[in-house]
């Protein structure tokens, strides 16, 4: 016979539950969670589980806990609007955050098929690729990738050297202003290096946007794509 019993573990279910929570608001950044006691007769489990639970989202950054005093919400997810402009730092700014950013590499080297296809250009152009890490208070929330056409936009690798904002780096570059012309939004899980570097675990829930950026002239200028940290951000769609 099959066995249909879960093979997850308690306490990854516990802290499962309490990350939705927190990611609905339910609890806000400061709020006392509910005592050890409380949730172990709701979940129907020992002390211990449910200390295990508190402990892997104290590794996470959610949580807090104060000896004697108990859990406290550490962070509550950060709102991320996706419009035609989507500004990093002026998006944070206005959620109440502290915004940075962290180049981690920049290369040039020639456009893949389907980079050349979301920019307009021809397949193994010269492209800047450049990968970074968004934070948010400090926390890490975002991976990135950002590719430019090297001929639309030339300078581009030196001027994201210069500044980590991709708008400065442009405005550089020569272009004044651009909107987004495109966004897709998919669920996938993280693997080993992005939960490291996002301070995650393996498998957890992430949720990657790709996007096109365009100048004034309509002419792609950034073919990006971002993996949101899942309970860290709240990706709100603007009309």
């Amino acid at each position: 016979m099959r066995n249909n019993r879960s093979t997850t573990p308690v306490w990854k279910a516990i802290a499962a539950a309490l990350r939705a929570e927190i990611s609905e608001r339910r609890y806000l950044s400061g709020d006392k969670l509910p005592t050890e006691a409380h949730l172990s007769a709701r979940f129907g489990v020992n002390r211990h589980t449910v200390r295990h639970a508190l402990s892997h989202l104290v590794a996470e950054g959610l949580v807090r806990t104060r000896r004697g005093a108990g859990a406290f919400v550490a962070a509550t997810p950060t709102d991320y609007p996706i419009g035609e402009r989507v500004r990093f730092h002026e998006n944070l700014l206005a959620a109440g955050r502290k915004p940075e950013k962290r180049i981690l590499h920049i290369e040039c080297r020639a456009a893949t098929t389907g980079e050349a296809r979301a920019l307009a250009i021809e397949d193994g152009a010269p492209v800047c690729g450049c990968h970074g890490l968004s934070f948010a208070d400090g926390a890490p929330i975002a991976l990135f990738e950002s590719v430019f056409p090297l001929d639309r936009v030339a300078g581009i690798d030196q001027h994201l050297t210069d500044t980590s904002s991709v708008t400065d780096a442009l405005t550089r570059a020569g272009v004044a202003d651009y909107t987004r012309a495109s966004t897709r939004l998919t669920a996938v899980v993280a693997d080993v290096t992005q939960a490291l570097q996002l301070h995650l675990h393996e498998g957890d829930p992430l949720l990657r946007s790709t996007s096109v950026n365009v100048d004034a002239k309509g002419l792609p200028v950034e073919y990006g794509r971002t993996w949101f940290a899942g309970d860290r951000v709240t990706l709100t769609l603007e009309t």
